[in-house]
């Protein structure tokens, strides 16, 4: 018997019919459930027929073989039909399949499955075959390199900003993040190499963008850790280290920058001059809800600030719990006021934190005022009382408008996110909203709501983007508004008026018992939209058929009618996630141009209900990314929309970039940016340098050099991109991937321009480069040694002397 079975196992492809089985066995099951829920027939109908041609294999019948080839066929054919010529889309439904069918081709596949096969499957034009699928699949995969875009209609009509350091947060107050700078430009651009590299020496999260006044970088690392740098060198001048006290959760050692301001009531800098101490200053708000100002020459404190150098940002607040409130992004300088929110946990129950915008003195550290949504009075509640509390915060980057005396705050929602029966008139009218309030005191002129009674998490991340463009053959002040939705509003700075079209439209409603919600939401239908359109099946994705399968029955199964589909009980697609769209990195805009670039995340999350009495048996690790929402009915499970190997069940890109021509409206070329290098099935890096679009963190600057740079893109790449066509113009291997906005700056000592981007520490990532000195700082790579400050500038403006700064 054992005799029988191995000679048996070896004229028998027995495997391969085991596979075959497989395969076909979890595609009909699964198959059959889709099309109970409404899906494609095809997956059901494929694992019969793999089912069939496994017994044709396993009884030594060639005609096994030529099945499979039909269903190859019919394979491809259904998916052209089904997603086009889309390199990404095709490889979850014929890639496996085509690997399975070269086993057919095996010599000893052959020979098991009978001479009357041999001359078939033994033809020498099966590698003829073989050659031009790898062609085909290699032409659909670069098919996505963009071609010359049309000219911008306003080219030139625009204004440079006249101060030429990078000063604030986005170059400038007004956010645009562009550099006027063109020594660095699409001809010369090649030639871009290291100047010198930084380490700050402290770990874990870096997220900062550097500020560049005269002969000073300035910037901060995690930990509210403040650094100043010299421009050409690397080298630090002086460190402030608040030394934070703050729960080790969330985003506790998160600063994405430090402000710089001028006073106008003391002398210039003078070393030698005690009276200058502190004329010029650097603010930092921390995770520990303090401010501390700094004097930009030496570091020190400035002793007339508060108390020594400080204010406590709690006053006010009521009972703050450890971790519940705290800032993480940096101060505006706004009609001689320091402005800014606070950031609040997310999705843990009602009556947090207030979402109070207040504005300091920057010399004592008085406060002028406080706006709170829920008072007039724009002064410190009266004793006993606090701000109040629950309301949307504003955690993100504001600007403003000295001429006109605003500065604009994009707000949250009020907590916690996904629930809101509960909240009062306060709470609703200004949620997730871009508010224009009064710098000098604190009453809001207008707001511009982007999502009603806002249940999705879409608070508005992205700092307001204040420029000046055409609009009817009339130059306007205008607000750009990126949102976590993928709209993008254009609207009147000064009263808060759409200057392009906005249309209210009918959305889903809910199903949730004590919740409502708005029967319309505005859509920015005068301005492109980077959503993607309406979810179907086959925008489902996968790194195999099985787990695309996966995908389209969990697709099925949750509620889903497009946009903006309500959160609930038996669990919801929600498209946006909660990282956008556009998040914090908001837009950059070349502003003699008139062009915005924009960068777009595309990712859902599923997102469910959890009824309280379920809920309250749950831990917080069950929730995923939700929360408890303790007060309100409901916990919330909310998590990206996954398939069981860990890839997207949304079919690439995930990442794309675009430039729009303010003037006309119109999209010059949007393309993928990124690649597969650092991606793979269960989280395992593929090494594959395919375009793919891939996530991003922070943004993109532009230079009037016509160049977007962008380090953000999850594949660990610094990148130069021509801005008027999209091309990809050159690019390094950074150690990982930057979580911050890069920079540009021309030194005043030397003339020459940068482009600087911050990277974070504890990575053995490549650095690719040539000099002994990088090696050794890539071989001596810990967590220790922090992050990175990479500066870059081109080679013929290289200086004698330069070094590594360690």
């Amino acid at each position: 018997m054992v005799s029988f079975l191995k000679d048996n196992a070896t004229k028998r492809p027995w495997f391969l019919a085991l596979v075959l089985t497989i395969i076909g066995v979890s595609l009909l099951v699964m198959g059959a459930i889709l099309i109970g829920g409404g899906g494609t027939w095809y997956y059901g109908i494929a694992g019969l027929t793999l089912f069939v041609i496994a017994v044709f294999v396993f009884n030594n019948d060639g005609r096994g073989a030529l099945i499979y080839g039909a269903f190859l066929a019919v394979t491809y054919v259904w998916a052209l039909y089904e997603v086009g010529p889309d390199a990404w889309a095709l490889m979850p439904r014929v890639a496996m399949f085509s690997v399975l069918g070269l086993w057919f081709l095996l010599p000893a596949t052959r020979r098991k499955l009978g001479s009357s096969m041999q001359p078939l499957l033994s033809l020498p034009s099966t590698k003829i075959v073989g050659f031009a699928a790898l062609a085909l699949v290699a032409a659909l995969f670069w098919a996505s390199v963009p071609e010359s875009a049309k000219l911008p209609s306003a080219a030139g009509t625009g204004t440079a900003p006249q101060n030429t350091d990078w000063a604030a947060y986005g170059a400038t107050r007004d956010g645009t993040r562009y550099s006027p700078h063109a020594a660095i430009d699409r001809d010369n651009v090649a030639g871009l190499e290291r100047a010198w590299v930084a380490r700050t020496g402290v770990p874990g999260t870096f997220k900062g963008t550097p500020l560049q006044v005269a002969d000073r970088l300035y910037l901060c690392s995690g930990q509210n850790v403040v650094l100043a740098l010299d421009p050409d060198t690397g080298v630090e001048l002086w460190r402030h280290d608040p030394e934070i006290n703050t729960p080790k959760f969330g985003f506790w050692d998160t600063c994405r920058g430090v402000t710089y301001y001028a006073s106008r009531s003391v002398p210039e800098r003078d070393a030698n001059s005690e009276t200058a101490l502190c004329s010029e200053r650097i603010f930092t708000a921390t995770t520990d809800a303090r401010l501390i100002a700094l004097d930009a020459a030496t570091g020190a404190r400035c002793p007339d600030f508060g108390q020594v150098g400080e204010i406590s940002l709690l006053p006010g607040m009521g009972e703050v719990k450890p971790g519940f409130y705290y800032v993480t992004s940096p101060p505006t300088i706004a009609s001689g006021a320091v402005v800014f929110g606070g950031w609040v946990v997310d999705n843990q129950e009602v009556e947090e934190p207030s979402g109070v915008v207040r504005g300091f003195d920057p010399l004592s550290g008085e406060l002028l005022w406080a706006w709170d949504m829920g008072r007039d009075d724009t002064g410190l509640p009266p004793e006993g009382e606090s701000y109040t509390r629950g309301t949307p915060n504003v955690w993100s980057l504001t600007s403003a408008d000295d001429e006109l005396g605003l500065v604009y705050v994009p707000t949250g929602n009020a907590t916690p996110d996904y629930f809101g029966g509960h909240r009062s008139d306060a709470m609703e009218k200004y949620a997730s909203s871009v508010v224009a309030i009064d710098a000098t005191t604190g009453k809001a002129r207008w707001h511009f709501q982007t999502t009603h009674h806002d249940i999705w998490d879409y608070d508005v991340p992205s700092q307001p983007t204040l420029v000046d463009v055409p609009v009817d053959g009339v130059v306007r002040k205008a607000l750009i508004q990126a949102t976590k939705r993928a709209e993008i509003f254009l609207l009147d700075r000064e009263t808060g008026e759409p200057l392009a079209s906005v249309e209210e439209r009918t959305v889903p409603q809910t199903t949730a018992p004590q919740e409502w919600t708005s029967p319309t939401q505005p859509f920015s239908t005068g301005m492109p939209s980077f959503a993607h359109p309406r979810l179907t099946g086959a925008d489902m994705w996968g790194l195999t058929p099985l787990d695309q399968l996966v995908c389209r029955i969990k697709f099925a199964r949750l509620d889903y009618d497009g946009p903006l589909t309500p959160p609930s009980i038996r669990g919801a697609l929600y498209y946006p996630g909660i990282a956008g769209g556009q998040n914090w990195g908001s837009v950059a805009v070349d502003v003699v141009n008139q062009l915005m670039v924009v960068n777009t995340l595309h990712m859902p999350f599923e997102v469910r209900l959890i009824p309280r009495d379920e809920a309250d048996q749950m831990e917080q690790r069950q929730l995923g990314l939700g929360g408890q929402q303790a007060g309100t009915p409901y916990a919330v499970y909310s998590m990206p929309f996954l398939s069981p190997l860990f890839a997207p069940c949304l079919r690439p890109p995930y990442g794309e970039m675009a430039v729009v021509d303010l003037a006309s409206r119109e999209v010059l070329w949007r393309r993928p940016l990124g690649t597969a290098r650092q991606q793979g099935p269960l989280g395992i890096p593929s090494g594959l340098p395919l375009p793919m679009g891939m996530f991003y963190s922070a943004g993109s600057i532009v230079t009037a050099g016509g160049l977007i740079f962008i380090g953000g893109v999850m594949d660990s790449t610094m990148r130069a991109i021509d801005l008027y066509t999209g091309e990809e113009l050159w690019q390094d291997r950074l150690p990982t991937s930057a979580q911050a906005t890069p920079m540009s700056y021309v030194s005043p000592a030397t003339g020459a321009q940068y482009v600087l981007v911050t990277v974070p520490g504890g990575s053995r990532g490549p650095l690719q480069r040539e000099t002994t000195e990088l090696q050794e700082v890539a071989a001596a790579d810990t967590a220790e040694a922090g992050g990175y400050v990479i500066a870059y500038r081109l080679a013929d403006h290289r200086l004698a002397g330069d070094r590594l700064a360690d």
